[in-house]
């Protein structure tokens, strides 16, 4: 396992992070130990959870087993999950709700101080300047070491840093964002973002809920047990109707020719081509077995060959709508 820093911090992180979404739910915690132990022992340090995983019990479990491990050598990162949960007064991502949710997963994590605390989304009902203002408060106090933030435009990410940049509080360092070879769309801005102003990358869903996993294929039957099964309103929808199209079958096609080629399997060649992308520094992996995190482990310790890599995103661009194909097409040089 390689280690990278988190964008222009000086936090080093395994180029894979573990996400804990199943522990305490569809992993046990028997399950949910061994996973972590293997992780660990391939080397590991960097472990994803939020305040809302299965109802807190993916913090509960990790913090047990961090009990029996060296805190200080694992770097934890977890998220509050804003006006998803809660009532009226515990909700937001307001002075309040933000202090009483750090404290509430550093006791189910059993650990003095958390390494990164993200905000889940924008909250635009809580001006930006006081989730900003309590998130560097709690840097201030030792409770928050970094800074982080997930699945926001550019713009919002852009007012975010220069707000902090402007009154001297802790900045974000890193953006957690939906992305994979399926999903490409923050390239064309809040990624850009992240580049310019130096933030580490930890995409989720880097197999899509399996759809890179290589158990899909062209022309089969819509699968009867699976998380894409049914359609959803949710903006982040992964069923069989959104994905079942000719791009998605011609990505799968190419991935399963690099990885026939390649000697790898389908779901590594998927995670180690979003390892190469620039500005990603971890993928964040989320197995609910043993033999799911020892799959998406051996996307570490090799490269993809720029042949390879060209042609996965060459097979993947998707058009860009505007304004950024007008941008484009008047960016200098062109032509």
């Amino acid at each position: 396992m390689e280690y990278r820093l988190l964008g222009r911090s000086g936090l080093k992180v395994s180029e894979l992070c573990l996400g804990a979404m199943y522990f305490g739910g569809p992993s046990d915690e028997e399950t949910s130990f061994e996973i972590l132990d293997e992780f660990a022992d391939q080397g590991g340090n960097f472990i994803d959870t939020a305040k809302g995983y299965t109802e807190g019990r993916s913090e509960e479990v990790l913090g047990r087993w961090l009990a029996r491990r060296d805190r200080d050598d694992f770097v934890i990162a977890t998220k509050l999950l804003g006006r998803w949960t809660g009532g009226p007064a515990n909700t937001g991502l307001s002075r309040k709700n933000i202090f009483s949710s750090v404290d509430a997963s550093l006791s189910r994590l059993g650990t003095d101080y958390i390494d990164l605390y993200y905000t889940h989304a924008w909250d635009e009902t809580t001006p930006i300047a006081e989730t900003l203002s309590a998130l560097s408060d709690l840097v201030t106090a030792g409770k928050i070491r970094y800074i982080g933030a997930s699945n926001l435009a550019g713009w919002q990410l852009q007012k975010a840093l220069d707000l902090s940049e402007r009154n001297g509080w802790a900045r974000y360092v890193a953006l957690q964002p939906l992305y994979n070879l399926l999903d490409r769309e923050i390239e064309w801005d809040s990624l850009q973002v992240c580049l310019a102003e130096g933030l580490g990358v930890l995409p989720w869903s880097p197999l899509r809920a399996g759809w890179l996993s290589g158990k899909f294929k062209r022309d089969a039957p819509r699968p009867q047990s699976s998380r894409v099964q049914d359609s959803s309103d949710i903006p982040f929808d992964m069923s069989w109707e959104q994905y079942n199209n000719e791009r998605t079958w011609t990505i799968l096609e190419a991935v399963e020719k690099v990885a026939a080629e390649t000697g790898r399997s389908v779901p590594q060649v998927a995670i180690r081509w979003l390892m190469q992308q620039p500005g990603v520094t971890a993928p964040i992996i989320g197995p609910r077995t043993i033999e799911q995190v020892r799959s998406s482990l051996g996307a570490s310790g090799w490269s993809l060959s720029d042949e390879h890599q060209d042609l996965l995103a060459q097979v993947s661009t998707q058009p860009k709508p505007y304004p950024f194909n007008l941008l484009d097409y008047f960016a200098p040089g062109r032509g």
